[in-house]
Order: structure tokens, then C-alpha cells, then sequence
């Protein structure tokens, strides 16, 4: 048995420590933002936040999380209350498809919390490594930055920059 914390809750899951965690999220704990794209660790549709990292989740075993903390999509916010980085998503209708965007939303979460002040060469490289097919491409550039400045304001503010620092 292995205990891991998502999204602020933790989770006891009975699985092969060399079980990727993505595996896990959809399979075991219905967290179904992250999708399965190449399972190479290539696309980025995986993705989430490890302590304050983007992860590729296909490519991460759950043997290594423990103490651990994991955000998914889910996380961050919902459907009638998303986070700032899911509304500017919303705003910008940066989706298509659809099928990149939470783990294009959470590599852009990660980012923006390790460098607030992202500029759009900063942006355009922390988001490199996923890939969007659809062509949103610059639609997802605008999105990653209206959320930078939301969050900044929500900082300056005193407010919180993700739904789960507000509970």
C-alpha cells in the first residue's frame, strides 16, 4: 500500500510502486484531467505538479511520491469556480480539441509559479515541452499570460492564485 497526497487529500492506493501515476489518477481515483497522449513522456497531455514541478505523469512510478505532493487540473479549481489559470484558459478559448489543455494549464500553473514575472519568451519556453496539435497555439500563449497578470494581481491583492491555497 502506498500513500499518496493529491490535491491537497491523501489517497491509499494498492498498486506496483513502478505503476505510473497517471495509471493511478484515472484508473483508481477517477482524476480523469490527465490524459494518456503518447505515454513517452513526448506531449505533455500527462501533465502535473510535483511538489512545484511539472511532471510528465506517464512517466512517473508512485513508488517515488510518497511525502510527496501532486496537483492535478483538478485542483485547481472547478467548473463553477476555476482558478485564475483556468478561466484566462476559458477567456482566451484557448481550447479545441481540448484534449492538451490540462496539462498545457498545468505546466502553465508550474510555471508561473516558479517565475511570477514570465515574459512571453519565458512563456513560449516553459511551455515547450507540451504539444498542441490543434493549432491554439498562440490562443494558449494569451491564456498563460492574462493568467500571469491575474495572479499577479491576486497576489498583490492578498488573494489566493490557485482554488486550493483558498481553502
Amino acid at each position: 500500500m502506498i500513500t499518496l497526497t493529491i490535491n491537497g487529500a491523501a489517497h491509499e492506493v494498492h498498486a506496483d510502486p513502478a505503476t505510473p501515476l497517471l495509471y493511478v489518477l484515472r484508473d483508481e481515483l477517477g482524476l480523469n484531467g490527465a490524459k494518456f497522449g503518447c505515454g513517452l513522456g513526448q506531449c505533455g497531455a500527462c501533465t502535473v505538479i510535483l511538489d512545484d514541478r511539472a511532471v510528465f505523469s506517464c512517466l512517473t512510478p508512485i513508488g517515488v511520491l510518497p511525502g510527496r505532493r501532486v496537483r492535478t487540473i483538478e485542483g485547481l479549481g472547478t467548473a463553477a469556480s476555476p482558478g485564475p489559470m483556468q478561466q484566462a484558459f476559458i477567456t482566451e478559448q484557448a481550447a479545441q480539441c481540448g484534449y492538451c489543455i490540462a496539462g498545457m494549464i498545468m505546466r502553465a500553473q508550474a510555471l508561473l509559479e516558479q517565475n511570477p514575472n514570465a515574459d512571453d519568451a519565458a512563456i513560449r519556453a516553459g511551455m515547450q515541452p507540451n504539444l498542441c496539435r490543434c493549432g491554439t497555439q498562440m490562443r494558449i500563449l494569451r491564456a498563460v499570460g492574462r493568467a500571469a497578470r491575474e495572479m499577479r494581481a491576486r497576489k498583490q491583492a492578498g488573494l489566493p492564485t490557485t482554488q486550493e491555497a483558498a481553502r
